[in-house]
């Protein structure tokens, strides 16, 4: 498989196609790329869906060496957000955005947990800045990672940071425990990664009086008044609004009706409720129909 094709299987996978399929019900973006993965002859274009091709990508994605981002956050989607807890007591947010660093995977259970991701197709030169950053943010920090770059990885993070490797047969294995700290990280940060309003409900939570000032000093009050809690108080703070605001339950009837190859990616892109049926309709699109989208 060449590099081209493995990249336009991958952007199949990205959320400007979901978005589109969601909000239209159908993608021309879709429709070019199914055309040029090369992909199609693998499949009876007559009882395929889109469905199918997905779950034909997915599978190739998920082979040693080819294996993408998309791949892992799959693989934690469905080992940990899904496996491990449930919509209902967890929520996800993928690019969350920390400092000048974007999160790959922030899960907030009873901590806020990261995951950076270092997939075979990734360089680790970025690595400890982004570490750094974490650490100012979030109680846990893990990288997940394939097994070529563990060793570097270990040598790379502190000893609090937990590894855990994507193995050969798509399974998580930890290869080092992560210690939750939350006393290490900092206020000053966690409000910088916050909306406004999701810092004033923190402050209430904690029993802040928060003035009432015009919008446009608002930031500049609130984050005066942030910097003063307790580090584990802020993160505390911080994991339960977001578990609030950034709640994915509403989305689990439409899982439910995705192939597991989309999951991951219907729970990274915010949708509107009435995009879920387009959605699902679309992937259920005979692919011979499909590939007459324009």
């Amino acid at each position: 498989m060449t590099p081209d094709q493995l990249t336009t299987i991958s952007r199949m996978f990205s959320s400007t196609v979901i978005r589109e399929l969601a909000r239209k019900g159908r993608s021309h973006l879709f429709s070019r790329l199914a055309n040029q993965s090369l992909l199609l002859s693998d499949l009876s274009s007559r009882s395929s869906t889109v469905s199918s091709l997905y779950e034909l990508a997915f599978s190739i994605l998920k082979r040693q060496g080819y294996r993408d981002e998309y791949i892992y956050k799959a693989a934690l989607t469905q080992n940990v957000l899904l496996g491990k807890h449930n919509l209902r007591t967890a929520s996800m947010i993928t690019e969350f955005r920390v400092g000048e660093c974007k999160a790959d995977v922030v899960i907030l259970n009873g901590t806020g947990t990261v995951y950076e991701v270092k997939s075979e197709r990734d360089s680790l030169s970025r690595l400890e800045r982004q570490i750094a950053a974490y650490s100012k943010v979030f109680a846990t920090i893990n990288v997940i990672a394939a097994e070529c770059h563990v060793d570097a990885i270990t040598n790379l993070v502190p000893n609090d940071v937990g590894i855990l490797c994507l193995d050969r047969r798509n399974h998580i294995t930890p290869k080092r425990e992560a210690l939750e700290r939350p006393e290490r990280t900092r206020p000053a940060e966690i409000f910088d990664c916050l909306r406004t309003e999701e810092a004033r409900r923190v402050l209430i939570s904690q029993n802040v009086f928060v003035p009432q000032v015009p919008n446009t000093e608002m930031s500049g009050v609130l984050k005066q008044l942030f910097i003063k809690l307790e580090p584990a108080v802020a993160h505390r703070g911080m994991v339960d609004v977001l578990k609030k605001t950034r709640n994915l339950l509403p989305l689990s009837q439409l899982i439910e009706q995705l192939p597991a190859s989309l999951q991951a990616a219907a729970l990274s892109v915010p949708l509107r409720k009435l995009d879920h049926s387009r959605l699902v309709s679309a992937v259920s699109t005979r692919l011979e129909d499909a590939l007459a989208w324009a």
